[in-house]
């Protein structure tokens, strides 16, 4: 595999990008632009090109950890931390309103929150609670991060977790975390935090509708099992 330098410099990446755009480029010199350079005997185009050959597409590789990006020779914690920043990056430019292929708004389902939340925090170490808001006519407005951390109903509070879908005006609210242990059972804060909320939000006239606990391998609906609701 080549070094860029050995390209002609009008058919590097970076030169290719200023003249052409950003869009006239693979995905292997998107990458490379992203790392910059390689390592002593693995070039940066090697590099790039083992990890799409390794994962196969940008949306696996966005759910990759650190720890499984590092077993590409070459790529260090940096430019694996690199990557994730990008990746988190794009996930932060897109707006938190959920669009289909045809620029509509979804309507909600236990599956589709599932699906569009998945590649997002199932890789997480941590476990993170969200709220999904809804309008009036049950389409999906936005998703928030409210807490990271274990879920404790001494430290979600209400004025937190129902601030965000008040400055949306939502009407109505799912609640989502996820299981870093992939165990899909709630526990018992689980428990107390849902019927907190759930308290909360009658008050406020915004009625929490689900809980979902989200994995790898699945999730769990409160309503669907018949849980506090």
């Amino acid at each position: 595999m080549f070094n860029l330098n050995d390209l002609p410099k009008v058919e590097r990446p970076r030169e290719r990008l200023i003249k052409h755009g950003a869009e006239a480029l693979s995905l292997q010199e998107l990458l490379a632009l992203i790392f910059g350079q390689g390592t002593r005997g693995e070039p940066v185009m090697k590099i790039s090109q083992q990890l799409l050959s390794k994962f196969g597409s940008l949306q696996t590789l966005s759910e990759t950890s650190i720890e499984d990006l590092r077993t590409i020779k070459g790529l260090g914690l940096a430019k694996s931390c690199q990557l994730k920043a990008c990746f988190e990056l794009s996930r932060r430019l897109n707006p938190s309103v959920v669009i289909n292929k045809n620029n509509e708004r979804i309507t909600v389902s236990p599956n589709n929150i599932y699906q569009q939340l998945r590649s997002k925090i199932v890789n997480y170490h941590k476990e993170h609670l969200l709220i999904v808001s809804l309008d009036n006519r049950n389409k999906i407005i936005g998703i928030d991060t409210i807490s990271v951390g274990t879920l404790n109903s001494s430290l979600i509070h209400p004025r937190e977790t129902f601030e965000a879908a008040i400055k949306r005006h939502a009407a109505q609210i799912i609640l989502c975390h996820n299981h870093p242990s992939g165990e899909l059972t709630p526990s018992e804060d689980d428990l107390t935090v849902t019927r907190n909320l759930i308290s909360a939000g009658k008050l406020l006239d915004i009625e929490v509708i689900d809980h979902l606990i989200i994995t790898k391998e699945g999730f769990y609906s409160f309503v669907k099992e018949k849980i506090i609701f």
